[in-house]
This record gives structure tokens, C-alpha cells and sequence, in this order.
């Protein structure tokens, strides 16, 4: 991974000084990106507000990185366009607008990492100061470390402040915290939150989840190149209809329900409208359904207790939303 930028003007705000105030951080509309046969982006529209803090999440092959490069001027739309605040995304970069740390790249094993930030700035017309970056970005303690003697996490930190070096309006993130430990992740999350607070735009790409959930304004979920959801990670869960329903099979004569009971049941739960899939294990049943309602009843009238009803995880919905043919 590397970061991505060629000049630097002050960007902590956006920039109104290049033409009319606009509205928006990243405007994509109507963008379609084809290779051979296959159309990786499909006529797709998106605009992200400045200041926001946005998940963009989707499958493998689901059009993720394609769109990020198209969003950062490194390839080129067969048809639609792309705005970075307001003007096309090369010039975006080259006035150091936006900044980015790709899943591509390496670093010089030899140098230190103090090393490695200072010849990084040099390519800027003017940057942040390199102690103020090393220390945003968590690293300031080993700055005198060889590059080669740092772990997977503090390489992944050592390449965000080379990123924020040109103090850029909007960060793009693609795996921002692989490598890192629980207490590394949070650390930089909230980081990036305290940057997002100054009018930052972030735009991240990520396979957890759970900082999707945690940190992320607004999730966004894409699928055969099209956006499949777009909302608040509340909303996204709520998207996927179905629910979990679980209960404790009763006992017969002190003994678990019999084989032939909880069959009869599970025949019967599963002639209700809504119901996706009926687990059994031991004495516990699990199931999905988008009639949670109905399922409560019957189990009820059951004689099962220990009922519980679940709303879907983000994870569930992720799998939900983005599957083929949903």
C-alpha cells in the first residue's frame, strides 16, 4: 500500500476558493467501467457529502476497487463522470485534495520511518510538519525504527502518514488497519473520526465489518457494480426483512422432546409464511424468518421457552443484500 498525491494546498476545508462552493465531496454519476466482456461498474451513481465518514463495502469482483480508481483518476470511465469537490479527480489529486493509501505499494525496508515520512514530503510543495504526522498517525514512539523491523500493523500506520502529509480535504482507505491489533484498530479509528471532525472526508474500504458498524456515518454496498444499499449502518440492518428467532425445546416426562416431536414441529414452523431456514441443535432451535411474529406463536403454543428475537447483524445483511439474484 502507498500513498497516492502529487502537490499539496492547505486542504483541512473545503475548497471554495477554485470556482463555486460545491456540495459535494465526490460526485460519480452514471460512471460504467467495462473489461472484455465483463462490466465490473454499471451505471453507477453516488455522492458523498464533505465531512462524512463512508464504509464502502461489497464482495470480491463486486466493483470496489474499480470504482476507487476511477475515483482517484487512475483509470478512466467508459461512460458517466466523476467531480473530487466539484473538478475532475487528476486535478483533485494534484492539488493535493485528496489522498490515498491503496492495498498496492511498498516501502524502503533500509530507511527508518522518520526517514521514509521526510523524503515522502519532499515531494509536496508544502506539507505538514513530519513529527505532527508521526504522531497522528500513532508512530512517533518508533520514528527511529528501520522500516524492515516494524510489524505488518506499524507499516500500515507508517503508510497513513505518508498520507496525511499534503493535509488532504478527502482520504481514501482501502484495508486501512490490516495488520493491526485490536487496540491499533480503535486507536486509529479514532483518529480518523477527530479528522472527519475538522471536515474531513473519509471514504474506506474494509473486510471488518465491525468498524463499518462502529465508526462509519454511512454504509455503502455495492454488488455487480451497482449499489445495493446506501444508509446508516442501523438502516442497512434493518434492509434485511428477516429476523432470528430462537427457543428452548420443551421437555417430555423430564426427558428432551422426542425425535418425532421436534420433527412435527419443525414441519410445522416451516409451513408459516417468511420462514428461510430452521436449525435444530441439542435442545435449542434456531430460525429466520420475516414473520418473527408468527414463529413466537407457534413456538409459544409449543410449550418452548427462552424465546428470543434478534434483528440481523450488519454481517447478515452484508450477505443478504449482496448476494446474487437479491
Amino acid at each position: 500500500m502507498t500513498s497516492q498525491t502529487t502537490s499539496h494546498t492547505p486542504a483541512s476545508a473545503v475548497p471554495v476558493h477554485r470556482g463555486a462552493v460545491t456540495a459535494s465531496a465526490v460526485a460519480l454519476n452514471h460512471l460504467t467501467k467495462s473489461f472484455g466482456g465483463i462490466t465490473a461498474v454499471n451505471d453507477l451513481d453516488l455522492t458523498i457529502r464533505p465531512g462524512e465518514v463512508v464504509a464502502f463495502l461489497g464482495p470480491n469482483g463486486a466493483g470496489k476497487t474499480t470504482t476507487i480508481d476511477m475515483l482517484l483518476g487512475l483509470s478512466r470511465p467508459d461512460a458517466g463522470d466523476v467531480e473530487i469537490f466539484g473538478m475532475p479527480p487528476r486535478r483533485a489529486v494534484s492539488l493535493g485534495y485528496v489522498s490515498s493509501v491503496m492495498q498496492t505499494g511498498g516501502l524502503l525496508d533500509d530507511l527508518t520511518v522518520r526517514e521514509t515520512v521526510e523524503y515522502t514530503s519532499a515531494i509536496f510543495a508544502s506539507s505538514l510538519d513530519t513529527d505532527l504526522v508521526l504522531k497522528r498517525a500513532g508512530i512517533a514512539e518508533i520514528a527511529n525504527s528501520v522500516v524492515k523491523k516494524c510489524s505488518g500493523g506499524q507499516k500500515q500506520r507508517l503508510r497513513f502518514a505518508m498520507a496525511l502529509l499534503p493535509d488532504p480535504a478527502l482520504i481514501v482507505l482501502d484495508e486501512p488497519t490490516t495488520g493491526m491489533d485490536v487496540t491499533g484498530r480503535r486507536d486509529f479509528w479514532h483518529q480518523m473520526r477527530a479528522d472527519a471532525l475538522t471536515g474531513k472526508t473519509i471514504l474506506f474500504a474494509t473486510h471488518y465489518l465491525e468498524e463499518a458498524d462502529e465508526f462509519a456515518d454511512r454504509v455503502i454496498l455495492i454488488a455487480d457494480g451497482k449499489v445495493v444499499a446506501d444508509g446508516s449502518a442501523h438502516e442497512i440492518r434493518g434492509m434485511a426483512a428477516a429476523k432470528t428467532v430462537s427457543a428452548t425445546l420443551p421437555l417430555t416426562d423430564g426427558e428432551p422432546t422426542a425425535e418425532a416431536g421436534v420433527a412435527e414441529l419443525v414441519d410445522l414452523l416451516g409451513g408459516l409464511a417468511g420462514v428461510e431456514s430452521i436449525d435444530v441443535q441439542a435442545r435449542r432451535l434456531r430460525m429466520r424468518t420475516t414473520d418473527s411474529d408468527a414463529a413466537a406463536k407457534m413456538l409459544f403454543d409449543n410449550a418452548c421457552t427462552d424465546l428470543e428475537i434478534t434483528s440481523h447483524s450488519l454481517e447478515d445483511a452484508f450477505i443478504s443484500l449482496t448476494a446474487k439474484g437479491a
